[in-house]
């Protein structure tokens, strides 16, 4: 079955009943060329231990939706790409709130984009599609909800841009929500104001009540009844008994502010807990105990802050906790900074390199090079666990691709900073919004590196609490204000606008009152930060690190590149041998040379200089003979560029043969006196010597 509907100009068409029909739930996504199949599938039995809800989600770019075969050896899609990944997050976050509390059935969903026509995002799609699937599938889902990408360009939005146009825009924002309001939104922007951004979210919020309205005709089709399924619930008989027990030690707990003796206190009531119910004779699973401990936690946290005024550390709402912020911590790297927020702790490490270590990127939408890169890490021992370290997990990647939109838009172009910029950042605490100190330790880092940056950027996560009409904003939320909380906003940006946003929420959705409020105190508390970020450094360092390469670019005409290149390369790698620099030609004529040493630079420009110089009349050069004949004398005067000394040219006086002034490999001054129609050069050294004297 097919169903259609026109937002902002373009047709957006669902269809179902005829792909993947063995999944609970199948439906395409189309937009112009741009395709996308996405299915949901529910386990038969839920799983026996747990207490959250056992969702993935799985997103697919096939190369053969753009008509390309792969790269590399296998010829085959590999592991997923950062943005396969980053668009696998954006579906999570917009459907997970919508699901049924004690809901331990596993669900999967998958999007395969079958065909790209290298304008339409299919993430967006693939947002729509999920709900779609879902909601007309038995699994149970308390949708619809729908997804649009907002632009803007030169003030006006534009409803589910093209690449180019969200590239060329001031604004690439995805909202997701269902009627009655906003859940998700992620955005990178150059420097948007608050005001801006709140209209450019109800402008994507607007937009979406056509696509769930074409869902909602979807379910009255073809829809079917949901799986009458068993919730894990908490029973009320363990939940009173575990609250009359923990009540007042509960009390005492949300007045611990450090993260780790809170978990400490936490853990020894829990045991306390099994220790006296079992001692009453209570048959009951540790886990239920756990569940029914983490409820009773939950609600007291949030009446505590709610009627109290103060959080469990003792900050009033938009407190920010202790910030400091250090440079240059690392001897030997190109720029260092250690960014510390609480519990809360970044390290951010500067590499600069040269055009050879940029990133190429393969995308539907096409190749390209990235020349900035950021990359998060964050290992267990942060917040005081074991495990494994098997590289970047997806969250790790998200909260990276989060602090580079942050980034980026004050980031210098290759025209200005001709450098390959990475930046790492090494999480050594966390307790709330490590990818918001990973932006504040970006910046410092960069400013320390001697990277020009166009303005220094700060971030912050913003909480809150909410129960019926009782609503509490929270500045810096603390990770168990996060856990327990309703709403994880994050919002970077300079002094004059935001330049990244995210927000993921447990509720069913916030309205815009909220989203200004949190938007406007974020603002307050974004200033507060960069205050702290000038007053380490005002600004970048004046000179690189003495361990950075230097980079120089100059230009030269491109058609003498070949010169420089010589034969098979023979020339660019002479020039290599002879001084150790690093070369990079790009077809402009632009030529780059970096190295460490400033002598190897300059000995490297001195001989490209030569290989492109133009031989110039009347100029005196000093040149090297290469041939000797009866007339005269070959003189290379520029490399692999010579010209000729006739005979009556070479001396004062009269010379009866060649080898009576000059030998094979002397160095002699000449001075160019012609050149011919057909391009050859004559040279004179007696001319010369009169100039010189």
């Amino acid at each position: 079955m097919r169903f259609e509907k026109i937002v902002e100009g373009k047709n957006i068409i669902f269809e179902t009943g005829k792909f993947a029909k063995q999944a609970d739930g199948a439906v395409t996504v189309q937009c112009g060329g741009t395709m996308v199949l996405v299915t949901a599938v529910m386990s038969k039995e839920p799983k026996s231990k747990g207490d959250f809800l056992p969702l993935t989600v799985e997103y697919q770019e096939k190369t053969y939706a753009a008509g390309r075969i792969p790269g590399g050896f296998f010829k085959r899609e590999g592991r997923p790409t950062e943005k396969e990944i980053l668009s696998a997050r954006l579906i999570d976050r917009s459907i997970r709130p919508l699901f049924p509390d004690g809901l331990l059935y596993e669900i999967q969903i998958v999007a395969i984009v079958l065909s790209s026509d290298g304008e339409n995002d299919p993430d967006v799609l693939a947002v729509s599609g999920a709900s779609c699937a879902l909601s007309i599938s038995d699994i149970p889902f308390e949708g619809p909800l729908a997804a649009v990408r907002v632009g803007m360009i030169n003030g006006n939005f534009i409803i589910n841009p093209t690449y180019k146009e969200a590239e060329e825009g001031e604004l690439d924002l995805v909202v997701a929500g269902t009627k009655n309001g906003v859940i998700m939104v992620e955005a990178g922007a150059k420097e948007v104001l608050e005001s801006a951004m709140l209209k450019a979210i109800e402008s994507g919020h607007n937009k979406l009540d056509s696509l769930i309205e074409l869902q909602e005709e979807m379910i009255k089709s073809c829809g079917v009844k949901k799986a009458d399924i068993e919730y894990k619930v908490i029973d009320k008989a363990l939940y009173e008994k575990v609250k009359k027990l923990s009540i007042s030690k509960l009390e005492e707990i949300n007045r611990v502010g450090k993260k780790e003796h809170r978990e400490e206190m936490m853990d020894l009531l829990y045991k306390d807990l099994i220790k006296k119910l079992a001692e009453a004779g209570e048959a009951v699973e540790e886990a239920d105990i756990r569940i029914s401990l983490n409820q009773v936690e939950k609600e007291e946290v949030r009446r505590f802050i709610l009627e109290k005024g103060i959080r469990v550390d003792n900050r009033d709402y938009k407190t920010i906790r202790p910030i400091t912020c250090e440079i240059g911590l690392l001897p030997r790297t190109h720029g260092s900074a250690l960014f510390t927020r609480g519990q809360t702790q970044s390290l951010s490490v500067i590499t600069l390199g040269t055009s050879a270590d940029e990133q190429l990127i393969e995308s539907l939408s096409g190749e390209g090079y990235k020349t900035f890169m950021l990359h998060y890490n964050f290992p267990s021992f942060s917040v005081g666990e074991v495990r494994p370290m098997r590289g970047p997990g997806r969250r790790d990647i998200g909260h990276g691709a989060l602090a580079t939109r942050a980034l980026l838009p004050v980031i210098p172009g290759k025209d200005k900073f001709p450098y390959t910029i990475r930046v790492v950042s090494e999480i050594l605490e966390s307790n709330g919004s490590s990818s918001m100190a990973t932006v504040c330790a970006g910046t410092l880092s960069l400013m320390d590196a001697g990277v020009p940056i166009k303005k220094p950027v700060a971030g912050i996560a913003m909480g809150l609490i909410k129960e019926d009409d009782k609503v509490a904003i929270l500045t810096d939320i603390a990770g168990i204000e996060d856990h327990l909380g309703d709403m994880d906003f994050k919002v970077a940006g300079t002094k004059d606008g935001i330049t990244a946003l995210q927000m993921d929420i447990k509720i069913d959705s916030v309205d815009n009152t909220i989203l200004a409020k949190a938007l406007e105190e974020a603002l307050e508390a974004r200033l507060f930060i960069l205050e702290r970020i000038v007053s380490t450094i005002s600004s970048p360092r004046e000179s690189l690190s003495m361990y950075a390469p230097r980079i120089i670019v100059i230009k030269v005409s491109p058609d003498k590149v070949r010169d420089v290149i010589g034969p098979g390369g023979k020339m660019i790698k002479k020039i290599i041998a002879e001084t150790g620099v690093a070369i990079d030609i790009e077809d402009d004529g632009s030529i780059s040379i970096a190295s460490t040493d400033e002598k190897a630079s300059s000995k490297a420009i001195d001989i490209i200089k030569k290989l492109t110089e133009e031989i110039e009349i009347g100029k005196v050069y000093l040149g090297k003979v290469k041939r000797i004949m009866n007339f005269g004398a070959f003189v290379e005067v520029l490399p692999g560029k010579e010209g000729l000394v006739h005979v009556s040219e070479l001396s004062n006086k009269y010379v009866g043969k060649v080898e009576d002034e000059v030998h094979i490999g002397d160095e002699v001054l000449v001075k160019v006196i012609e050149i011919d129609a057909q391009g050859r050069v004559n040279l004179s050294r007696k001319r010369a010597m009169v100039d010189r004297e």
